[in-house]
């Protein structure tokens, strides 16, 4: 072996341990471990539930801001065949023009998530921090169609990615 070779593997491994010290300084010292935890969550903050249900795990109302009679128990029989719970159905007082507004608090953020899947990403989200239930209120608007095959809705939950805390609150711990 040459003599420029051997100085070249050892520059290359020279680099190679400064980088991992560097790394593992860097790991060490790092102030954002907790960031994004409940370990590090502002006083007030409140603790949402990103767990990523299955359909019978989610508990849904359902509520028609539609013109068309009737459209809430119809999406409501649909959602109950993919196996939600549906506990309510009803309607809203006034019209909605959009396709869907999806109204949860912070035990539904999972599934508030899911949901958004079955709407192609086009409901609308209203998160309310005082809300103590595990409930999603689905609301049908004039602009809703149907909801997405199954096909559409694992598509759109690959674009969606995994549920995110809405601002100004934190994960909850995951529980073992």
């Amino acid at each position: 072996m040459s003599f420029a070779r051997v100085r070249a593997l050892v520059v290359v491994g020279l680099l190679a341990v400064v980088a991992l010290v560097v790394v593992v300084i860097a790991v060490l010292k790092d102030s954002q471990g907790t960031a994004g935890t409940a370990a590090a969550c502002p006083d007030g903050w409140p603790l949402v539930d990103l767990r990523l249900r299955e359909q019978k795990d989610v508990k849904i109302n359902v509520y028609n801001a539609t013109d068309e009679a009737g459209r809430a128990g119809s999406v409501a029989d649909d959602f109950r065949n993919r196996k939600f719970q549906v506990k309510k159905v009803g309607n809203e007082k006034k019209a909605f023009d959009g396709v869907a507004e999806l109204r949860f608090g912070p035990n539904a953020v999972g599934s508030a998530h899911l949901l958004r899947a079955y709407f192609l990403n086009e409901a609308s989200q209203k998160f309310d921090a005082n809300r103590k239930d595990d409930v999603v209120d689905v609301v049908l608007g004039n602009q809703f169609q149907q909801l997405a095959t199954t096909t559409e809705v694992n598509q759109s939950l690959g674009d969606l990615g995994a549920p995110q805390a809405p601002p100004e609150t934190c994960p909850k711990p995951v529980e073992k």
